[in-house]
């Protein structure tokens, strides 16, 4: 039970975020970004006494009872949730609170909006929900069309963005492209983790010596593998290790003084889980 009411008061605390973002930076400067969020907005601007909230519910309910006669109920209690609180939030936010922009320069406005969006949406996929809408008609794209959801999910965007520039005029539909493309690169990076490590492989001679130097002087566990010269039959180690910045640096002097004829490869790694790195929940 205490871990329900965790996961459930982390997506209040994203789709909060996400309302903030609509409300305080999107809706005053006419900025649409994509999903059932920029389609409302763009209603909302020919029917300008309709609640934003309240027409995100509607298109949310409507998308839903089509996903339940379509897809069946994959989607989970948790996405109904987030969809409907976001929906709530909007309507208790324009009809109470009656918000206005922070930012008047329309950049300033979509790029900050779109930070805070990503964040708020990133927080919410971590607990395996969704905000429903674009997710919803990706899936029925992929179940009849068999088109891949994430570029399902990109179609539904570049419409609703294509929409946007005919409402609003093209500098807020090349506004509206700038959300989408902030919104994936941030929502990427709260899902990953902030934390950037580096998978390192190293083939080389000088097995023990380097090693010995990742277990005792960075104090970081390594993984040994027996290798085989394609071309020249030579038996070569490799090892095998992740890595934070300061750590690859340091163990990249140490081979460079000390083994000029290895060979390094080496990688982002996002999300590492493990002894050492973050937890395994």
């Amino acid at each position: 039970m205490n871990k329900k009411f965790k996961e459930y008061g982390i997506i209040t605390f994203g789709i909060f975020l996400v309302s903030i973002a609509i409300q305080y930076f999107y809706v005053p400067n006419n900025i649409t970004g994509g999903g059932v969020t920029g389609i409302a907005l763009v209603i909302n601007h020919y029917i300008p006494g309709a609640n934003l909230g309240i027409l995100m519910g509607i298109m949310n309910i409507f998308l839903f009872i089509l996903a339940f006669m379509v897809i069946g109920s994959s989607f989970g209690g948790k996405t109904i949730y987030a969809a409907m609180g976001l929906s709530f939030m909007n309507w208790f936010s324009e009809e109470f609170i009656k918000p206005v922009g922070i930012l008047n320069n329309p950049m300033l406005a979509t790029i900050a909006g779109s930070i805070l969006l990503g964040i708020g949406l990133g927080v919410v996929f971590t607990q395996n929900a969704s905000t429903g809408g674009t997710d919803i008609i990706a899936k029925i794209l992929n179940k009849f069309f068999h088109i891949n959801m994430g570029k399902g999910m990109q179609m539904v965007d570049i419409i609703v963005v294509l929409f946007s520039g005919l409402t609003f005029g093209v500098e807020k539909g090349i506004y509206a492209a700038i959300c989408v493309l902030i919104n994936g690169i941030v929502i990427d990076k709260v899902i990953s983790g902030t934390s950037i490590c580096h998978q390192v492989v190293i083939f080389t001679q000088n097995t023990d010596l380097i090693k010995d130097y990742i277990l005792r002087e960075i104090d970081r566990g390594c993984t040994v593998f027996n290798g085989k010269g394609g071309y020249t039959n030579e038996e070569k180690d490799v090892i095998y290790c992740v890595l934070g910045r300061s750590q690859l640096i340091k163990v990249k002097i140490f081979i460079k003084d000390n083994d000029k004829d290895a060979f390094v490869i080496v990688n982002e790694a996002h999300d590492v889980l493990g002894k050492g790195f973050g937890k395994i929940e």
